[in-house]
This record gives structure tokens, C-alpha cells and sequence, in this order.
């Protein structure tokens, strides 16, 4: 890889790992241009865990250097559900063939962008968290699915998880996202765990890739979280659709 491309690459992980961090949907944009560099969908989908390991390391850092609380011990039961979840995806993914991986990759890619032009915009008013015994227990089992999906392909997970935090325990953006990015260091840890052990990773492009997207979640952590959001959702469902048809209908 020469260096014009390393540069871009890590300037393609900052803008990647800042989505991912202030909403989601930064994998939509990554996972296919590994693809179009010509790494086969199985080992894309590998290497790109390494970026986003990098990112949401440097997310927590970033959060907590804010002082944003996590909520304990609610936190750590949806890691544990997650970390499951994600071993199980990970050993799903390592043997899946290379034009499926793509063809799902560009259905999620379309679900995806329905769920963005569906989902009704955000009350303003602050609400009382939800952690009674109940909606614990639901969170850990979505956790557990979500962990399972993470752990398989990750790309749109983030608008998936602050759909679950926010409408079951009605937290706000912040702490979602806080919540989001620890849980997510679980579930992806446990993947590039599981995708090095199968050598489905090519190292120099992640560890490229996470240098952007660990500076682009530390920055994003650190950012207002409902600043230019509408505006970063409308570039995503143009891009999403672009790059699914690519993914669909040409090799």
C-alpha cells in the first residue's frame, strides 16, 4: 500500500469512526471500499473489526474523559450478552462465501437506510432512564442478537443499538452512545479474536484503517452528539444506495 493510499485510508477511518460514534452506519461506508480494494467480502468484513476495536477504545476514552457515567452494573450485563452473542456471530461469518457475504451485506445495506427514513425524530424532552428488572432483561437479550449480528457483519449496528437504548430505557444520546462503544469493544474484541485465529485478517490495511477511526471516535466522543445529524443521515442513504447496488448487480 503506498502511502497516498494509507493516507486516504486513514482519512476514510476518521470520517468512519466519527459516524459510527456519533450515530452509526460508518461500516456502510468502509466495509465496501475494503471490498472495491480488492479484498474478498469475508476478509474485508474481518479486517474492518480491527478499526472498529481501535475506535471504540479510543470512543471510551474519549467519553470518559468528558465524565459521561456509564450505568452499572446494567452496562456490564449487556457487554457479557454481547460478548456471547458476538463469538457466535464471528465463527458464522469466518466460512460464509464471498458473492453472499456481498449480496447480504447490500440487503442490511437497504434495511438499513429504510430504518433511517422511517425513524421519527427524536422527542426533545429529557426521561427518567428505564433500568427496572424488566427492561434490564430486555436489553440484555436484544444484546445478546445484537452481539450475535455484530459479531457477524457490524455494518449498521450503531443505528440499531441507540433504536433499543433510547426507546426501552429512554437514555439520552450520550450515554447511549457511551453504552454503545463499550459494549462494542466486547463483541468486536471477541471477533478479530476469532477472525486472527482463522487468518481471515490482512493487518496492514486495518491497523492503517484504525489509526483514522481510533482518532475519529476519540474526536467524535468528545464532540456535541445531535449536532449535523439529519445532515450525516442524508449523505448515508445516498452512499448506502450507491454502494449496495455496486455490491449487488457488479463483482
Amino acid at each position: 500500500m503506498d502511502i497516498a493510499l494509507q493516507l486516504l485510508m486513514i482519512l476514510i477511518g476518521f470520517v468512519s469512526g466519527f459516524l459510527n460514534t456519533v450515530a452509526g452506519g460508518g461500516s456502510l461506508i468502509t466495509l465496501p471500499i475494503l471490498i472495491f480494494l480488492g479484498l474478498p467480502g469475508s476478509v474485508a468484513n474481518a479486517t474492518n473489526r480491527v478499526a472498529i476495536l481501535s475506535q471504540n477504545i479510543f470512543a471510551v476514552t474519549g467519553f470518559n474523559s468528558k465524565g459521561v457515567k456509564l450505568p452499572f452494573p446494567y452496562s456490564l450485563y449487556l457487554g457479557i450478552a454481547s460478548l456471547i452473542g458476538g463469538f457466535i456471530g464471528a465463527k458464522l461469518a469466518v466460512d460464509i462465501d464471498d458473492k453472499l457475504f456481498n449480496r447480504v451485506l447490500a440487503i442490511i445495506m437497504i434495511m438499513v437506510v429504510t430504518s433511517i427514513v422511517l425513524e421519527p425524530r427524536a422527542k426533545k424532552e429529557q426521561r427518567p432512564h428505564r433500568l427496572q428488572g424488566t427492561h434490564q432483561v430486555i436489553g440484555v437479550i436484544a444484546f445478546f442478537f445484537l452481539g450475535i449480528y455484530g459479531g457477524f457483519i457490524q455494518a449498521g449496528i450503531g443505528f440499531l443499538v441507540i433504536a433499543l437504548l433510547t426507546r426501552v430505557n429512554h437514555f439520552n444520546l450520550i450515554t447511549t452512545n457511551y453504552v454503545k462503544v463499550f459494549a462494542a469493544i466486547v463483541y468486536t474484541g471477541v471477533s478479530v479474536l476469532v477472525f486472527a485465529l482463522e487468518d481471515k485478517i490482512e493487518w496492514i490495511t486495518g491497523l492503517t484503517l484504525a489509526i483514522g477511526q481510533g482518532f475519529g471516535g476519540w474526536y467524535a466522543s468528545r464532540w456535541s452528539v445531535d449536532k449535523g445529524e439529519v445532515w450525516i443521515k442524508r449523505v448515508l442513504v445516498l452512499a448506502v444506495i450507491i454502494l449496495a447496488v455496486k455490491l449487488w448487480f457488479f463483482d
